[in-house]
């Protein structure tokens, strides 16, 4: 898959593209690549769509964007712009996993199928985030807020072993070096963190994008590792009670926080059931699995 460019958002994407038909927009996350998508992608476009990856802004090759916003209205204003710029129309689908699957809860109206990976539905987390447990999975995320978060995620091992961390026993070496080629420049790196830092209110807004509201207006087939290092299962045990009628959430056996990558065929088969045939204008909804609502 090569590379391609597209200006999107005041941004210029970098963005891998697979097949022909209908869209099929990939949205990665932390710390990863575009090159995530590389067993769905070839899925997707056998099925019959133009499955497309980009480089989330501020990952190489995307450029750093200029504005520096890194709020989750600044993402959803991405994924509406590539949307229009890449010629999706009423049948175009979204997957995103972790950061990625953040615009995907605001915008799954816009997409005639949505799939979210790792991270569940606003407002299912609750007070299970702040467990002593699940606080020391996160450390992170507060490490980051500080002036030493650079250097932390720089030093020797530091992303190696969150990919360890979140996806026991998994060989992340070839998924690590397209790390690097995206989030190893210093600029990039602040770019990534900048995410965590917009959450958290550390950058405060940049009052580019208005505030987001309303709740997710569309059906989500929602996916989460059952040996998922970096968001507990437990945090997700009550996601098909914050998803629309007709969702679905399924754990995987098996698989930790990058569980497209370690159960691909098994990953691949669910979205590609939820989303269909590009052809297929309403699927009948599916009982959900895996999780109790």
């Amino acid at each position: 898959m090569e590379i391609r460019t597209i200006h999107a958002n005041g941004v210029e994407f970098a963005y891998l593209s697979l097949g022909e038909g209908p869209l099929a927009l990939c949205l990665h996350g932390f710390p990863d690549s575009a090159h995530t998508w590389r067993h769905l992608m070839p899925a997707l476009a056998q099925r019959g769509y133009r499955a497309v990856a980009p480089f989330m802004r501020g990952y190489a090759p995307t450029e750093v964007p200029a504005d520096g916003a890194y709020e989750d209205a600044a993402l959803v204003a991405d994924v509406r712009a590539l949307h229009e710029e890449l010629g999706g129309d009423e049948d175009a689908v979204v997957i995103g996993h972790d950061w990625g699957a953040f615009p995907v809860y605001h915008l799954a109206g816009r997409f005639r199928r949505a799939v979210t990976l790792a991270v569940p539905p606003p407002g299912s987390l609750g007070a299970g985030f702040l467990e002593y447990e699940q606080l020391k999975r996160s450390f992170y995320v507060f490490l980051f807020q500080t002036a030493v978060g650079e250097a932390a995620a720089a030093s020797p091992g530091f992303l190696e072993n969150l990919w360890r961390d979140w996806s026991p026993g998994y060989d992340a070496r070839e998924d690590l070096e397209f790390v690097r080629r995206s989030i190893g420049e210093p600029a990039n790196l602040s770019a990534a963190l900048g995410y965590y830092r917009a959450m958290l209110g550390t950058t405060p807004p940049s009052g580019r994008y208005p505030a987001l509201e309303g709740g997710i207006t569309a059906p989500v087939l929602y996916l989460h590792g059952a040996q998922d290092g970096c968001l507990s299962a437990e945090l997700a045990k009550n996601a098909m009670s914050h998803l629309p009628p007709g969702s679905r959430a399924e754990l995987v056996a098996g698989a930790g926080h990058f569980l497209h990558l370690e159960r691909p065929a098994e990953v691949n088969r669910l979205i590609l059931d939820w989303l269909g045939s590009p052809s297929t204008a309403e699927l009948t909804q599916v009982r959900p699995r895996g999780f109790t609502s």
